[in-house]
C-alpha cells in the first residue's frame, strides 16, 4: 500500500480543478496517506517545487476557479532528460504514486511516467472535452455556461441594432465548446476545426437569416477554425450591403476559464478526486478516472494516451435546422 502520494494540475486550468485537489487531499488523508502538492504541473516535478498538503490547506477552495497548485506548459518534460529528473525528484521526496489532473497533454505525460515505473491515476479535466474515457470532463459545464451567457447578452444588443455577431470561443484543436454553445445559443452557423467553413458560407447563412426577417444573427467560431473570427469579420465588411447586417466580432478568450466552477463541475471534480484515491488504495493504477453513461469509471492510460474523442458532427446539422 502507498504511504505518500503527489497531486498536480497540468495544462490549461479548468473550473473545478481546485475541487478535485480538495477531494484528492482529504480522501487520501482519510485513508492514511500523506499528500504532497506539486506546484506548476510537470515544471514543478522537474524543479522540485513541492509542498505538503493537510486537510486545512485545501479548505475553502471548492468554490474557487483556477488551481491553487498553479499550472504551466513544460516542453522540458517531453524530453527523456526532463522525465528522468522528474522521476528522481519524486523518489527523493518519497512520493510513491501520482494523481495528475488535466487534459490530453497532461494524460500523455501521466502515461510516460507510468511507463517509467511511477504508478499514476489521471483525472479528466479540460474545457475542450476531448479526452477519451470520459463523456464529460471537469470544467466543461462551467465554460459552456459562460459562453452561453455571453452569447445571450450579445443577442440582446444585436437585436436592438440589427447586427450580427461573430463570437470566437476557445478550442484550438477541438470544436466541442463552439459547437455546443452555438447550438445552445441558437447560432445560425458554427465554425470548428473538425468541420471547416469559409467566410462566404457564413455570409450566406447570415444573409438568409436577414431575408427571413430575423433581427440579429450569431456565428460561433472556434479559435482553431480554419478562418479566424476577425478574418471573417473583415470579409463581411466588404459584403455588408449584401448580407444586410452590420457585423461585430467578439472574442471571449480566457474569460471562459475564469470564475467559480458551477455546481456540476464542483460535484464532478469531487467524485473524480474521491475515486482517484480509492483506485490507488485498491492498487488500480495507470488509469484515467472519468464518467461514462452516468457512472464513474477508470480507463487504462495506454488506451487513451494517443487517441482523441471524436465529435458528433451530426449535431451541427441539427443546430442549423433549429436556428431557422
Amino acid at each position: 500500500m502507498f504511504k505518500r502520494i503527489g497531486v498536480l494540475t497540468s495544462g490549461g486550468d479548468a473550473p473545478g480543478m481546485n475541487a478535485a485537489i480538495r477531494a484528492v487531499t482529504r480522501t487520501a488523508i482519510h485513508g492514511g496517506l500523506e499528500v504532497i502538492g506539486i506546484r506548476y504541473g510537470f515544471s514543478g516535478l522537474i524543479s522540485g517545487d513541492m509542498i505538503p498538503l493537510k486537510v486545512r490547506d485545501v479548505g475553502g477552495i471548492i468554490s474557487r476557479g483556477g488551481t491553487m497548485l498553479k499550472s504551466a506548459r513544460c516542453p522540458d518534460f517531453k524530453t527523456q532528460a526532463g522525465q528522468r529528473q522528474a522521476l528522481k525528484n519524486l523518489k527523493q521526496q518519497g512520493i510513491e504514486a501520482l494523481v495528475i489532473i488535466g487534459g490530453d497533454g497532461s494524460q500523455k505525460g501521466a502515461f510516460y511516467l507510468s511507463e517509467m515505473g511511477m504508478p499514476v491515476v489521471g483525472i479528466a479535466s479540460t474545457i475542450d472535452n476531448d479526452l477519451p474515457g470520459s463523456d464529460v470532463t471537469i470544467g466543461v459545464d462551467t465554460a459552456l455556461n459562460i459562453a452561453l451567457e455571453a452569447i445571450d447578452r450579445l443577442k440582446t444588443t444585436a437585436s436592438s441594432h440589427n447586427r450580427a455577431f461573430l463570437v470566437e470561443v476557445m478550442g484550438r484543436g477541438c470544436g466541442y465548446l463552439a459547437m455546443m454553445s452555438g447550438i445552445g445559443g441558437g447560432a445560425e452557423v458554427v465554425a470548428i476545426p473538425e468541420s471547416p467553413c469559409d467566410p462566404e458560407f457564413i455570409a450566406q447563412a447570415f444573409q438568409a437569416s436577414h431575408e427571413r426577417g430575423k433581427a440579429h444573427a450569431i456565428g460561433v467560431i472556434a479559435e482553431g477554425a480554419k478562418f479566424k473570427a476577425v478574418d471573417i469579420g473583415a470579409y463581411f465588411e466588404i459584403h455588408q450591403a449584401r448580407i444586410g447586417f452590420e457585423v461585430r466580432v467578439t472574442t471571449l478568450g480566457h474569460v471562459q476559464r475564469g470564475g467559480a466552477p458551477g455546481a456540476f463541475d464542483r460535484l464532478l471534480a469531487s467524485r473524480f478526486g474521491y475515486e482517484a484515491v480509492n483506485a490507488l488504495l485498491r492498487d488500480e493504477v495507470n488509469v484515467l478516472v472519468g464518467i461514462q453513461q452516468g457512472k464513474i469509471t477508470t480507463t487504462p492510460l495506454s488506451a487513451i494516451s494517443h487517441t482523441k474523442k471524436p465529435l458528433d458532427l451530426q449535431l451541427l446539422e441539427m443546430g442549423r435546422i433549429l436556428s431557422i
